[in-house]
C-alpha cells in the first residue's frame, strides 16, 4: 500500500515558514532572558510577597497599630504576637505592616523622582551640544561632589516643620523625604541617559528621522528615548533600595518620620536601647529592610542581564 508523500515547502514559502518558527515578540525575548537569572526570579516572589504582605496584611491581622498592653511589654514572638512586642506592648506585626507601606512608598517615590529629573536633564544635555552640555554637566558634577548625608540632615532639619505645618505631620514628612532623595539621586541616572543619548544620536535611524525633518522633540521622544530606557529601568531598581536605605538611616537618627508613624526605619531606632532584653524588636524590621534591599538589588541585576544585548543567555 503506497503511503502518502509529505508536501515539502516550495521555494518562497520555506524562508517565510522558518522566519515563523524562530520569530518571538520582544516581550517573551526579555522574559526568556529574565528567567534564566534564577536569583532575579526567586527575589522577584520575595519582593512580590513582601508587596503582598504590607499591602493585604491588615485585612488579615486586624491588630492595632497602637494598641498599648503594659502586661505584654518585650515579649518574644508568640500566637498571639507572632513578631512579639515593644515596650509599650504594641504588637511589632501590625506596626511592621503599616510601616512597610510607608518604607516602600517611600523608595518607590524618590525613585520617579530621581528618574524624571535624570532623564530630563540627561536628555537635555545628550540632544544639546556645546554650552548647554557643558553647564548641565557641570551641574551635575557639583551635586554629585556633595555630602549626600550631611546634606540630607540639613535641609529635613530646617525644613520639616513648615512642610508638617502645610501638609500634616506624616504628609509633611513623606514629601520631604522624598524630595530630598530623589533630588540627590538623578545624577547618576543623567550621566546614564546622557551617555545613551550620545551613542544613540548617531544611529542611522535617529539620522534618517533627522533628515526626514524631525525636530529635537520628535528625535527624542520617538526614537531616542524609548531605546535608552534599558539601562534607566536598572537604575531604577537600584535607586528604589538606596531610597530605602535613606529613609532608614533618617529615620534611625531620629529624622525621619516621628514615633506614631512606625516605618522600618523608625522601629530600628525604637528598638536600639532594647536589643539586649528584646533583640526580636530590631531583627524583624532589619530583616525586611535587608530582604527587601537585597532582593530589588538581585531583580535589578537580572534586568540589566535582560537589556545587554551583548550578553547571551
Amino acid at each position: 500500500m503506497a503511503g502518502s508523500t509529505p508536501v515539502s515547502p516550495t521555494a518562497e514559502e520555506a524562508p517565510q515558514a522558518a522566519a515563523q518558527t524562530v520569530q518571538v515578540s520582544p516581550t517573551m525575548e526579555a522574559w526568556r532572558r529574565f528567567r534564566r537569572h534564577k536569583l532575579a526570579v526567586v527575589s522577584s516572589v520575595v519582593l512580590l510577597t513582601i508587596i503582598l504582605a504590607v499591602v493585604l496584611g491588615p485585612f488579615f491581622w486586624r491588630v492595632p497599630i497602637d494598641e498599648i498592653d503594659f502586661s505584654a511589654r518585650l515579649q518574644g514572638p508568640s500566637l498571639a504576637h507572632p513578631f512579639g512586642t515593644d515596650d509599650l506592648g504594641q504588637d511589632i506585626l501590625a506596626r511592621m505592616i503599616y510601616g512597610g507601606r510607608i518604607s516602600l512608598a517611600v523608595g518607590l517615590a524618590a525613585m520617579l523622582v530621581a528618574i524624571i529629573v535624570g532623564i530630563i536633564v540627561g536628555a537635555i544635555a545628550g540632544i544639546s551640544r556645546g554650552s548647554v552640555d557643558a553647564a548641565l554637566m557641570w551641574l551635575t558634577d557639583l551635586f554629585l561632589s556633595l555630602p549626600q548625608l550631611p546634606l540630607l540632615l540639613l535641609v529635613i532639619f530646617f525644613f520639616r516643620d513648615s512642610l508638617k505645618e502645610m501638609f500634616g505631620v506624616e504628609m509633611g514628612v513623606f514629601i520631604l523625604i522624598v524630595i530630598v532623595i530623589g533630588g540627590l539621586r538623578w545624577m547618576p541616572v543623567a550621566r546614564l541617559v546622557r551617555a545613551q543619548f550620545l551613542s544613540l544620536r548617531e544611529k542611522e535611524f535617529v539620522e534618517a528621522a533627522r533628515a526626514l525633518g524631525a525636530s529635537k522633540t520628535r528625535q527624542v521622544v520617538r526614537h531616542i528615548l524609548p531605546n535608552s530606557m534599558g539601562p534607566v529601568i536598572v537604575a531604577a531598581t537600584i535607586d528604589v533600595a538606596a531610597a530605602i536605605i535613606a529613609e532608614s538611616t533618617l529615620s534611625f537618627l531620629g529624622l525621619g518620620f516621628p514615633p506614631d508613624i512606625p516605618t522600618w526605619g523608625r522601629l530600628l531606632f525604637d528598638a536600639k536601647d532594647q536589643l539586649d532584653h528584646a533583640p526580636h524588636w530590631a531583627l524583624f524590621p532589619g530583616a525586611a529592610i535587608f530582604l527587601t534591599v537585597l532582593a530589588i538589588n538581585f531583580i535589578g541585576d537580572g534586568l540589566r542581564d535582560t537589556f545587554d544585548p551583548r550578553k547571551v543567555m
